[in-house]
């Protein structure tokens, strides 16, 4: 059984900090001086090491690079007015990862090594946490499949790391969606649930043709009719629709369960306002915003937390919104960034202290 005391920690000799600014810095660009390393091989995890930032090599057959057996999650840092280091919800992102391990028959990474390794290596570069509003520390965790091989068939050897990367918002500005009726994103029976590479590659050329539009991003629809929405390139959805909050369901594994999404659902209830997790349909979205009840569309995510949308363009209709005379988004972002900066009790136990 694999223990935390079991790590090997080798430390930076110098930290790249103290060369560079942490303010209204770029999403993804910059990492921190450690990274956690393990490999799986011989029907076990072998020994977790954390060490400095580097990069490794691979043979040109490893077999993920070929057939893309690889997942991985996003998870966030921050620190509290008293300057404490805490990561938000990250047991959610232990249990979705290795849904999507299961989902992409890779080997499941034990509690220990994921949640325990992640503790270690937040604390040892906390100092990386800026303490700035819409600033964290992005974690990501991730896994591939290493067998020397081409042949389509589950891997023998994995390896599974952690970086840390420093990170301003997602977004800065409300977001213009397009919504897509050609290509598909996930399909009933497919990957869509799993938080694996694949579905983030097959995006990219639809999301590129949606910005060579004017748009920031795609609104996905289901696979069949093109007709119910799904999620957005980035994020999961909600539609604030008369005085409920309308988010398309879970039950197809069409879409990603966010963690950001069940945060939001909680606090939507604390509001008072019922929300209702099912299949919605462009159509009914178009007959609200005709009527004058659609009050607002916003997505969740942790990379990008609560971003509006401030107009959705299907087919030749256009629906613009005034996200300035928007309540219930800046409600839930705030309270969020409340409770994450320990402003607010945590009264659902989401911060796990490092």
């Amino acid at each position: 059984m694999i223990a935390a005391a079991d790590f090997i920690i080798t430390k930076a000799e110098r930290s790249k900090l103290s060369s560079m600014s942490l303010e209204n810095i770029s999403f993804g660009k910059y990492f921190t001086d450690h990274m956690l390393e393990v490999e799986y091989a011989d029907g076990e995890w072998k020994t977790v090491e954390i060490k400095p930032y580097q990069s490794f090599s691979i043979a040109p057959s490893c077999a993920a690079l070929h057939y893309g057996q690889a997942i991985f999650e996003g998870v966030k840092a921050y620190k509290n007015q008293d300057g404490d280091a805490f990561i938000f919800r990250p047991e959610e992102n232990f249990k979705r990862f290795n849904i999507s391990a299961r989902r992409m028959e890779m080997p499941e990474v034990p509690e220990e090594i994921f949640i325990e390794g992640m503790k270690q290596l937040v604390k040892l570069d906390e100092g990386w946490i800026p303490n700035k509003p819409d600033h964290a520390l992005y974690i990501r965790p991730f896994m591939f499949g290493c067998d020397e091989m081409i042949g389509v068939k589950p891997c023998d050897t994995y390896k599974f790391m952690i970086i840390l990367s420093p990170t301003g918002p997602y977004y800065s500005a409300p977001m213009r969606l397009y919504v897509e009726e050609k290509y598909v994103r996930a399909v009933e029976g497919g990957v869509g649930y799993a938080k694996t590479a694949g579905n983030y590659g097959s995006a990219m050329f639809p999301t590129a043709e949606a910005k060579r539009k004017g748009y920031d991003q795609v609104l996905w629809t289901d696979a069949i009719e093109h007709k119910y929405v799904q999620e957005c390139g980035t994020m999961n959805v909600f539609f604030i629709i008369g005085n409920k909050a309308i988010t398309p369901g879970l039950e197809e594994g069409t879409i990603l369960a966010g963690i950001t999404r069940d945060c939001t659902i909680q606090l939507l209830n604390e509001l008072g306002l019922e929300v209702e997790e099912r299949r919605l349909s462009i159509d009914e979205v178009e007959d609200a915003y005709t009527k004058g009840t659609l009050r607002e569309v916003f997505g969740t995510g942790t990379a990008a937390t609560i971003s509006m949308i401030r107009e959705l363009c299907h087919k030749d209709f256009i629906m613009r919104l005034d996200t300035d005379s928007w309540t219930i988004a800046p409600k839930i972002k705030n309270r969020m960034d409340d409770i994450k900066a320990g402003v607010a009790v945590d009264k659902y136990g989401w911060m796990l202290k490092v």
